[in-house]
């Protein structure tokens, strides 16, 4: 499918943002960034793993090129990016694990179960090494938000690949698209 680099770069732009965000504004905004932008990435984590067919250290250069270049646009957020880097990582293989074991299911049981899986590692991990200190409201607030994402952003997305199975389909000349 022809949206696979699509999503590798939206995929790491949200990344970068969050932590830009986060860097600049501190921990309160780690909910909003977590709803918003890291149930994006988790999600997106998903359709990855689909394009590159499963294969985790293509999802481990992206998330390591995504923290890169959060550092080397503002090397101040060197904290955040290597905290990203570590959390986003072990995140991305709970994630990847979960995804892989929940074969046979639909994909948005997939997608959400092992959101809620990528969600709990990164929720614990991300704040307690960014800001050196474990913070309880943060990591419930972070994790129900990324879980509450990445659901909204698993029915976005399931309803752009359906668009795109229609038109592919359309394309190649069937008269209806298929289920």
């Amino acid at each position: 499918m022809f949206l696979g680099p699509v999503y590798v770069l939206v995929y790491c732009a949200a990344m970068v943002a969050a932590n830009l965000i986060v860097w600049w504004l501190g921990p309160w905004v780690s909910p909003i960034n977590s709803f918003f932008l890291i149930g994006l990435d988790l999600t997106l984590r998903d359709k990855i793993h689909d394009h590159f067919n499963g294969n985790p250290f293509a999802l481990a250069i992206i998330v390591l090129v995504a923290c890169l270049a959060t550092y080397f646009i503002n090397p101040a957020a060197d904290k955040i990016a290597a905290a990203s880097a570590i959390s986003f990582s072990a995140a991305a293989l709970v994630d990847w694990l979960a995804y892989t074991l929940l074969r046979g299911r639909s994909w948005m049981q997939r997608v959400n179960g092992s959101n809620v899986a990528g969600a709990a590692v990164d929720s614990v991990l991300f704040p307690s090494i960014a800001f050196g200190v474990f913070m309880p409201a943060i990591i419930a607030l972070q994790f129900a938000a990324k879980v509450g994402g990445g659901a909204l952003w698993s029915i976005f997305f399931r309803r752009v690949s359906g668009c795109v199975r229609d038109a592919e389909s359309i394309s190649r000349g069937s008269k209806r698209p298929a289920s």
